[in-house]
């Protein structure tokens, strides 16, 4: 059967998105959230809970002097706990915007002397791949790759396609953390820097995007054909689980930090700055330095009626580096990222032909829920993770993430 054009996509996920304008459908006056995205909530003024979150972060993670006293003192203390070592943080690097200025940002403003470490689950825009390279050269920065087994790779990808859920990328994001303990945990270092921000990516809802080696194993558990690696930890393959972090971050004390929090990071600023020093090219959108982002961003619109968008754009609205008509009028399009010829190659890559892919997508949609996962027991610890982020042992949005972000 022939695919319907993007056109007539378009037109199927405005019909959709329409539909969803109930009577009780209502838009953030701030923001774009809208009452698609689930937990949403609004005051008096008709503003959002999300933007509630991101006013309650920008006074905990100030920017201006207060940020540069603190990017300071994060610095001095990887210099610190590093000391006497090759390395003294491991940085994730993907071969995007945030990333690669948060490496150049590292080594040249900070004179910090991270291991760079990208993980690799054989769906790589290979201008971004080219972009780490050239980055890492230039910078005279070691640059690590860790590259998954590619028959288990593959497999949660389509565990993740029959399970349903929109999380599709889950495999692939606890392949990166697990990548960054493990390859600190090997070199004995205790700091891991992050390059995102909450002022310019937002924290996604929670069920558009759960984290939590529980649940991914439930999900292999279920449809799985390739087992899963055993968990070491050096070499912690997909295994993320509550007990390993706590295995990293109370016996191994290794920290996150997410250095974007407290810098005045702007993003239509960065590019030039990025092609300048480092021969850097776009990928052509943002999340793009990962191709499966065309298959993701697809399903999402068509199967979920979710636009990530929203939340992406949102941030940029409240932090004042976009306009919230022109993050509407982008909205109203379908986003570049979904390129069929991408998303027929992800197919292709992923052994499946396109009606045994549409095959699989054509089950009703679920969320973590449907699953075995660590939801309650982490809604127990509440305190505990407010704790442990507060100093930096989990990641500072984990917080949020699991009890601000929607139910």
């Amino acid at each position: 059967m022939q695919q319907p054009s993007l056109g007539e996509q378009a037109l199927a996920s405005k019909a959709l998105h329409s539909s969803s304008k109930t009577a009780d459908y209502q838009r953030c006056v701030r923001c774009i959230m809208d009452t698609t995205v689930p937990g949403i909530h609004f005051d008096s003024k008709g503003e959002c809970n999300f933007c509630g979150l991101h006013d309650k972060m920008d006074r905990a993670f100030p920017l201006g002097e207060a940020g540069r006293r603190k990017v300071q003192e994060l610095a001095d203390d990887i210099k610190r706990t590093g000391k006497g070592k090759k390395y003294d943080c491991v940085l994730g690097v993907s071969g995007g915007r945030d990333s690669s200025f948060t490496l150049w940002y590292c080594v040249t403003q900070l004179k910090l002397r991270p291991l760079a470490v990208h993980f690799n689950d054989g769906f790589g825009n290979p201008v971004a791949g080219e972009n780490m390279v050239k980055a890492c050269r230039k910078l005279g920065v070691e640059m690590r790759t860790i590259t998954s087994d590619w028959r288990e790779s593959k497999d949660l990808k389509i565990v993740f396609l029959k399970a349903s859920t929109p999380d599709m990328e889950e495999g692939t994001d606890l392949g990166i953390a697990t990548a960054l303990y493990g390859v600190a945990a090997k070199e004995g270092i205790q700091r891991i820097v992050i390059g995102q921000s909450f002022r310019t990516e937002g924290i996604a809802p929670l069920s558009w995007n759960y984290l939590d080696g529980k649940y991914l194993k439930a999900v292999h558990k279920q449809f799985g054909t390739v087992p899963l690696r055993p968990w070491s930890p050096n070499d912690p393959g997909f295994n993320l689980d509550l007990k390993e972090m706590f295995y990293y971050a109370f016996l191994r004390r290794i920290k996150t930090v997410t250095l974007l929090y407290h810098v005045d990071y702007v993003r239509a600023d960065v590019d030039e700055l990025l092609e300048r020093e480092l021969d850097w090219k776009n990928p052509g959108a943002h999340y793009f330095d990962d191709l499966y982002q065309s298959v993701i961003y697809y399903l999402n619109r068509t199967k979920f009626n979710i636009d990530r968008r929203l939340f992406n754009y949102s941030a940029l609205v409240r932090s004042g580096q976009m306009s919230r008509e022109t993050a509407l009028e982008r909205t109203s399009q379908i986003n570049s990222i979904e390129d069929q010829r991408v998303i027929d190659l992800c197919i292709k890559r992923l052994g499946l032909t396109r009606a045994e892919f549409d095959q699989i997508v054509a089950t009703p949609p679920k969320t973590f829920r449907d699953y075995p996962n660590n939801y309650s027991l982490i809604r127990l610890l509440r305190w505990p993770i407010k704790v442990l982020s507060q100093v930096s042992l989990l990641p500072e949005s984990a917080y949020d993430k699991y009890f601000n972000c929607g139910t």
